[in-house]
């Protein structure tokens, strides 16, 4: 397991207090909800999503789908977008713990469809976990679960009790459950009951990217 330089202080069980990762991608990804600019970093400690972060991809020139007058007032087909279909990959070695891949990925939503997606959010919050994360890989590396959510439906290619190894592929970036753009959202936990379980602090290559940064996890990337 990779684990950040003050990884041998351990939280709540004995689990380590935080966990470095890979970028579970290749290319540009946009950094949005990131725990460096704010803690809870989604707005909300429920489903222990406070050290949760999302990336979302972009063109090299770190650009999303154009907006257009259409996109401020209608929804948008999810494939529109430059990464939709992207693969995910394991950004840590361990063992896949849960699965889920039957979620369909739904439009995007950008100006005023935007806002009245946002406006069933607590509907999505209380009918649960998947709801919010869509279809998702859990993999448990030494006590730590990291979660990757939001992934496309269909395209999972692991499954449950499975080894894998950082770079491992994993599935692709899709746009289901509470998501208004294909993106990859991340978080660690201390336990599989995710409606019991603590935030984990993570890293990336040993250090937390900031909001609006493009990462080229290309450059980054590096041996585990």
């Amino acid at each position: 397991m990779n684990r950040t330089p003050d990884a041998e202080s351990h939280g709540l069980n004995g689990v380590p207090a935080s966990i470095d990762l890979a970028y579970p991608f290749t290319g540009y990804w946009l950094v949005q909800n990131s725990p460096a600019n704010r803690v809870p970093s989604h707005g909300a400690h429920s489903f222990a999503t406070a050290y949760a972060i999302d990336f979302v991809p972009v063109s090299d020139s770190g650009r999303t789908a154009p907006i257009t007058l259409s996109s401020l007032v209608r929804p948008e087909p999810a494939d529109r977008f430059p990464g939709f279909g992207h693969p995910i990959l394991a950004p840590v070695e361990g063992v896949v713990v849960a699965v889920n891949d039957t979620e369909p990925d739904h439009p995007a939503y950008r100006g005023l469809p935007s806002i009245r997606y946002a406006l069933t959010q607590r509907r999505r919050a209380a009918a649960g976990w998947v709801a919010l994360a869509g279809n998702h890989v859990l993999i448990d590396s030494g006590g730590i679960i990291v979660a990757l959510c939001h992934l496309q439906q269909g395209s999972i290619q692991v499954a449950r009790g499975q080894q894998v190894h950082a770079g491992s592929a994993l599935g692709r970036c899709g746009n289901s459950g509470n998501s208004t753009e294909p993106h990859v959202h991340v978080q660690a936990i201390d336990s599989l009951d995710i409606t019991r379980a603590n935030a984990v602090r993570l890293t990336f290559n040993g250090s937390l990217p900031t909001n609006g940064e493009v990462i080229n996890a290309d450059e980054t990337r590096r041996a585990y």
